[in-house]
């Protein structure tokens, strides 16, 4: 009995880790070739040791979304946009709140805003997506709807998340790129 339990508990921890990975990054992504060295659209090839253009059969969806992560927080919001263009699962949850993130750095909030909205419509639980909304309405004066989205992210089990954490320094006043 006690060997299922370790088994179930290690397999549910496995399933979790990409939904960790994707959605509750900790700290911002450190810097690689991608963010240094790489042009536009381009993200390091980590193998050749060299950059390539994303669109490269070499890169799937999960190298892509650590570049555009990457490069976001780097703050080459064209850049990430360019690598999103070229992903196979772009108008997925992880991708639009990436390419809101990205057109809220550029000052394009309407256009963060759809991006972040289309995000939520198809996984309303997908909390970065409300924690990186919330920061552009803040950035707008629009505390009453930021405090709406923390609500939401509190009410979905999100309290302590990354997406919380932020989003709480973020209506203190801390506005990182983030």
């Amino acid at each position: 009995m006690r060997l299922s339990q370790t088994a179930a508990a290690l397999a549910l921890m496995a399933l979790a880790q990409p939904l960790w990975a994707a959605g509750d990054n900790s700290t911002a992504p450190t810097p690689t070739e991608t963010s240094t060295k790489c042009a536009d659209g381009e993200v390091f090839d980590k193998d050749k040791q060299k950059c390539e253009k994303s669109a490269s059969l070499d890169f799937d969806d999960d190298d892509r979304y650590e570049a555009v992560r990457e490069l976001a927080y780097a703050g080459r919001p064209g850049s990430a946009l360019m690598v999103i263009a070229s992903a196979e699962t772009r108008d997925t949850p992880r991708f639009l709140t990436y390419t809101g993130f990205s057109l809220r750095q550029m000052g394009d909030f309407d256009g963060a805003m759809a991006a972040y909205q289309k995000a939520l419509a198809i996984d309303p639980d997908f909390i970065l997506a409300r924690s990186y909304m919330a920061q552009g309405m803040l950035q707008q004066g629009r505390r009453d709807e930021a405090v709406a989205q923390l609500r939401e992210i509190e009410a979905r089990d999100g309290t302590g998340t990354w997406a919380h954490r932020s989003l709480m320094m973020a209506m203190k006043g801390d506005y990182r790129s983030y």
